[in-house]
C-alpha cells in the first residue's frame, strides 16, 4: 500500500505563499493553495491601478496559471475563516481542510488605532477592490467639480488627504499630483485640475520614516516639486464624511485616503496563540508557532524578531525569503532533517515619487530622482508575474512617460456607494434634471388576461 504523502496547506496566494508552493515544486508532499480570489496580487503596484495608470490584469494572474505544471499542487478558491492548532485543521466556508504542515500567509488590513468608524470616510489601499474603488472615487470627484458651481463646495471636492507618509502614501500622493497636473489638465472646461491640493499628512518629524534621513528629505522635496503640500508632526484626530480635523484645523476634503498603519488579518485571533499588538504571530527562530512547529507563519502575518529589537517589515522581499526559508523547512522535516534558523538578507528599500523621481536606499549607495526611479522600474518588472504582464506595464509606462496620459481612466460602477442609488436601481445620470426620456412598463389587463403595450415614448 502506498503511503500518503504529507499534507502542506498555504492559506494566502500572495508574495510569501506563493513562493512556498512553488519551491515545493517536485517535493515528497501534496501542496494546497488555499485563497479566498483566484489571483496572486503585484501589491506594490496597486497604487497605479488606483490612479489609472494601470489596469487591474497587468499586475495580478491567476493562480492557477502559476501552479498548473506542478503535479503535487491544487488550488482552492476559498476564504479561510479559523484554525484549529490542535486538530491540524482549517475551517473555510466551503469545507474543513486538515493538513499536516500550515503556511499561514494572509497578510494585514488597515489599523484605524481604536477609530474604526473612519473607515467610513475614508478609503484604504489593499487589494483590487481597494483599488477600483479609489479610481473610481478620485476620477469622479473631478467630474463632480466640473459641473459645481460653489466654489467652496469645488475646492473640497478637489482637495484630497493621504494620511501617512510611508511608501504607499508617498506614492499616492505622488501619483495624486502627476494626475491632476499632466494627465487631466487640458480635460475640463469649468475647472483647473492642477489646482488641486494634495496633502500628505505624516505623525513623525518626516516623510518614510524607516529610509534614512537624507532620503526622506529628498523624497519631500520631490513631492513638494510635484505640487503636494508635505506636513510632518501633523497628527489626525477626527475623520468624518467633511474632512479631517488634522492638529486642530479641520480641512474640508471628500476624498481621505488611509495609508497611515496596519494590522494583522483577524483569523490570526483564532490560534488562540501570542499576539504582538497588531494582531501579527509572535513566531520561533524557524518561522513556526511556538509550540506547534508543524505550522507557520510568514509574510505580514508574522511578528519575526530582527536584530534592531523591532519586527521585519512587512515589504516583499521579506515574505518571499520567509517564504523560502519555509519551504526547505518543510523539505527538511519530511527528510527527516534539522531545521534552519531564518536570517533575513536585507538588500535595501525603494520608494517610487512620480516621474523620474523616486528614493533607493542599496546600503552600497543611496540613489534619488532619475537613477533611482530607474533601479525602481527596473526591480519591479523583474518581479511581474507573467510576460504578457511584463510587456503590457513596461508599453503604458513608457507610454504614460512621453504623452503625459494614462489608459486606465475609466469610472465603473459610478453609484457603487451612494445609497440612494442603490434604493432606486433605475436611476441613471441625469435624473435630476427632469429632461431625460422615459419608456412607461408594460401592463397586464386582468379581465382579458393580455398584456397591453408601452405607451410611446415620452418625456416626463
Amino acid at each position: 500500500m502506498q503511503k500518503q504523502l504529507p499534507h502542506v496547506l498555504i492559506i494566502g496566494g500572495g508574495f510569501g505563499g506563493l513562493t512556498v508552493a512553488r519551491a515545493l515544486n517536485g517535493a515528497p508532499v501534496q501542496v494546497t493553495m488555499l485563497d479566498k480570489t483566484n489571483h496572486h496580487l503585484f501589491q506594490p503596484l496597486l497604487y497605479q491601478v488606483a490612479l489609472a495608470a494601470l489596469s487591474p490584469a497587468e499586475i495580478g494572474y491567476p493562480i492557477r496559471a502559476v501552479l498548473r505544471k506542478q503535479s503535487n499542487t491544487r488550488v482552492v478558491m476559498d476564504e479561510a475563516v479559523s484554525i484549529d492548532l490542535h486538530k491540524k485543521s482549517v475551517q473555510a466556508r466551503k469545507e474543513t481542510i486538515a493538513y499536516d504542515f500550515l503556511v499561514l500567509a494572509t497578510g494585514v488590513g488597515n489599523n484605524y488605532y481604536g477609530h474604526d468608524n473612519w473607515a467610513e470616510h475614508s478609503l484604504g489601499l489593499k487589494d483590487l477592490s481597494d483599488a477600483l474603488a479609489i479610481r473610481r472615487h478620485v476620477l469622479a470627484r473631478f467630474e463632480e467639480a466640473e459641473v459645481n458651481s460653489d466654489k467652496e463646495q469645488q475646492q473640497a471636492l478637489l482637495t484630497f488627504l493621504v494620511i501617512g507618509a510611508g511608501p504607499t502614501g508617498v506614492e499616492l500622493a505622488g501619483s495624486l499630483a502627476e494626475l491632476a497636473r499632466t494627465s487631466l489638465v487640458s480635460d475640463f472646461r469649468n475647472i483647473r485640475p492642477e489646482t488641486a491640493r494634495i496633502i500628505l499628512l505624516e505623525g513623525s518629524k518626516r516623510v518614510l520614516p524607516p529610509f534614512a534621513p537624507e532620503l526622506s528629505e529628498k523624497a519631500a522635496q520631490q513631492l513638494r516639486a510635484l505640487g503636494v503640500e508635505v506636513r510632518t508632526e501633523a497628527m489626525v484626530t477626527d475623520i468624518n464624511d467633511q474632512g479631517a480635523v488634522v492638529s486642530g484645523e479641520f480641512i474640508p476634503a471628500r476624498t481621505i485616503l488611509w495609508c497611515a498603519g496596519v494590522k494583522a488579518t483577524a483569523i490570526t485571533k483564532t490560534l488562540a496563540v501570542p499576539l504582538d499588538r497588531l494582531g501579527k504571530v509572535v513566531v520561533a527562530d524557524d518561522l513556526s508557532i511556538v509550540d506547534y512547529p508543524e505550522a507557520f507563519v510568514i509574510g505580514d502575518a508574522a511578528a519575526f524578531a530582527d536584530a534592531k529589537g523591532g519586527t521585519l517589515p512587512g515589504v516583499a522581499p521579506v515574505a518571499m525569503q520567509e517564504g523560502l526559508a519555509v519551504a526547505q523547512s518543510i523539505r527538511d522535516s519530511v527528510a527527516g532533517k534539522a531545521r534552519k534558523k531564518f536570517k533575513y538578507i536585507d538588500k535595501g528599500s525603494l520608494a517610487t515619487i512620480g516621474r523620474s523621481a523616486a528614493v533607493a536606499d542599496l546600503h552600497f549607495i543611496k540613489l534619488s530622482a532619475l537613477p533611482a526611479w530607474l533601479a525602481w522600474l527596473f526591480i519591479h518588472i523583474l518581479f511581474i508575474v507573467g510576460f504578457r504582464n511584463k510587456f503590457v506595464v513596461v508599453f503604458n509606462w513608457m507610454w504614460s512617460y512621453f504623452t503625459n496620459q494614462r489608459g486606465a481612466r475609466l469610472i465603473i460602477d459610478y453609484y457603487a456607494d451612494d445609497e440612494d442609488v442603490k434604493n432606486e436601481p433605475d436611476k441613471k445620470i441625469g435624473t435630476e434634471t427632469g429632461n431625460e426620456p422615459k419608456l412607461d412598463k408594460p401592463k397586464l389587463d386582468s379581465a382579458s388576461g393580455t398584456v397591453q403595450p408601452a405607451n410611446e415614448l415620452r418625456q416626463i
